[in-house]
């Protein structure tokens, strides 16, 4: 069994030297230490990529709290599933967590329940503000950003649909979307006005 250490501050202005003192106290060697200055938030940490790459079956990875792993549970168990996977245990020395063991086992599928848990509460979260904003008439997607009105005039003006996407640098598809459009509206028009 090897013992792998990690550790991570979020940005270069603040200090390793305190979690690094606490896993070489645990028995980490300096070669099997990693350290990121980066966010939690992304995957992509270059300490993090070699430990990945470094360790093997049996190995022990220990990191002083959770959220030096990610700050995002979904990413953090993904990590942790990750090297379970690869008969790697990791340990949480301030937070008293391990996934050795048959308790380790049962520890990451909490962890894994939790994650799932949190992402349908966003997921919920975000459909009832979508919800509640179009409800309030917010209008998603992207903005139209053709003149609706100049493609109208030039067709009255005779122009085929090929010039007018040629005048407007758009595509000629767009151009029969518009009008067939304009077609449709100018039908429901003629619905409303004769049922009145």
């Amino acid at each position: 069994m090897r013992l792998f250490g990690y550790a991570r501050v979020s940005t270069g202005q603040q200090s390793l030297d305190l979690q690094v003192k606490t896993l070489k106290s645990a028995g980490v060697k300096p070669h099997r230490l990693f350290t990121d200055k980066e966010s939690g938030s992304t995957m992509h940490r270059d300490g993090l990529q070699v430990l990945r790459h470094k360790v093997e079956e049996g190995d022990v990875i220990l990191i002083t709290k959770l959220d030096r792993l990610g700050r995002d549970t979904a990413d953090m168990i993904h990590l942790i599933k990750e090297f379970d996977e690869l008969g790697v245990a990791v340990r949480f020395l301030d937070d008293g967590i391990s996934t050795e063991g048959a308790m380790g086992k049962m520890v990451v599928t909490i962890l894994s329940a939790v994650a799932q848990a949190e992402r349908q509460r966003i997921l919920e979260r975000t459909n009832e503000g979508r919800l509640e904003a179009k409800a309030k008439g917010v209008q998603f997607g992207r903005k139209r950003s053709i003149d609706r009105k100049k493609v109208l005039a030039l067709k009255e003006q005779g122009l085929g649909a090929t010039d007018i996407a040629r005048q407007m640098s758009i595509g000629r598809s767009t151009v029969y979307v518009i009008l067939q459009d304009e077609k449709k509206r100018t039908m429901q028009r003629g619905k409303l006005s004769g049922g009145t």
